[in-house]
């Protein structure tokens, strides 16, 4: 009996953290928007400070945590810890350079949306994840949410051979993203939570260096601008991926792709709030349908999990 309630209770603990992750990464846009008001930078600067910034707090975490214990990783997970810093790395250079191509809009649909479906296909193939129906509604749901809250202005003309590159590059992002999630659900019955992110951001950032060495690091911004610098490396970087990857101890790497989708809702509401951007009918249509994914896969999850353990 108890283990049935503790079971459940693990189940609720991990979507929640997933959530409280994604609602971190969702602050992102607003801070980046503050930060480029404040100093002429370019995004892979950003990247390259909130990943330089994370991470000597989370090895710092690390060490408070596990002691010389934090190096002792089996040569496997040494292999997928390198995999989540090159993906952390390539996905700033693919996402951010996608941009310029395409635009913000169709840089964050593509890649908000590809990145859950690839997700769910490497996990089944990779980790054995059963795909199950509530699974399946609640990704059509957060997709078209997603698609109806992003929008796209089909009035802004763009090359078809921009396009080409723009999307195969955003493409390649959510290639990254999936790579870091699938590590982090292999990796998360075997190691601390702390481990693979404060090492693989380490990695990641020292890959990042070269490519924002070779676009012109900015390293010159107002006090404003480095306490937003902090902001981004310590909240919705080192904080948030250190829920996401506990998080995925409880929960699928499907689901929790499909719960961080939550990012473009919290990210919309902010600038909202702060910057006066309007949501209109379609916008809140899609804010519904994707809550309303999350209430699915909550309600899913326990009762999979109450099946599981009766």
């Amino acid at each position: 009996m108890n283990s049935h309630f503790s079971t459940r209770a693990d189940a609720r603990r991990g979507l929640l953290l997933i959530v409280i992750a994604a609602t971190l990464w969702g602050t992102i846009g607003v801070s980046t928007k503050a930060v480029y008001g404040l100093a002429d930078t370019n995004p892979l600067s950003i990247g390259f400070f909130r990943l330089a910034i994370a991470t000597p707090a989370l090895l710092l975490a690390c060490w408070a945590a596990l002691g010389r214990r934090m190096w002792r990783l089996e040569r496997r997970d040494w292999g997928l810890i390198l995999m989540i810093g090159a993906a952390m790395a390539l996905y700033q250079v693919c996402y951010f350079t996608a941009i310029a191509h395409v635009g913000v809009a169709i840089a964050v649909l593509v890649a908000l949306c590809t990145a859950p479906v690839m997700v769910a296909l490497l996990s089944s193939a990779f980790l054995g994840e059963r795909l199950r129906l509530p699974v399946f509604l609640a990704l059509g749901c957060a997709l078209s949410g997603t698609v109806l809250l992003v929008g796209v202005d089909p009035s802004d003309a763009i090359p078809a051979q921009t396009m080409i590159s723009g999307v195969v590059l955003v493409l390649g992002a959510g290639l990254c993203y999936a790579t870091v999630t699938l590590c982090g659900r292999a990796l998360a019955g075997r190691c601390h939570p702390l481990q693979p992110i404060s090492i693989g951001f380490g990695i990641g950032a020292a890959l990042l260096l070269t490519f924002a060495l070779a676009s012109g690091l900015v390293v010159s911004y107002p006090p404003l601008g480095w306490v937003l610098l902090l902001h981004l490396g310590l909240l919705p970087t080192a904080l948030a991926y250190l829920l996401f990857l506990k998080g995925l101890r409880q929960t699928t790497a499907t689901v929790a792709s499909i719960v961080t989708l939550l990012e473009p809702l919290i990210s919309t509401l902010l600038a909202w709030v702060i910057f006066g951007e309007r949501l209109g009918p379609l916008g809140l249509m899609g804010a519904v349908l994707l809550l309303g994914a999350i209430g699915m896969l909550y309600v899913g999850g326990i009762r999979q999990v109450r099946a599981r353990t009766a």
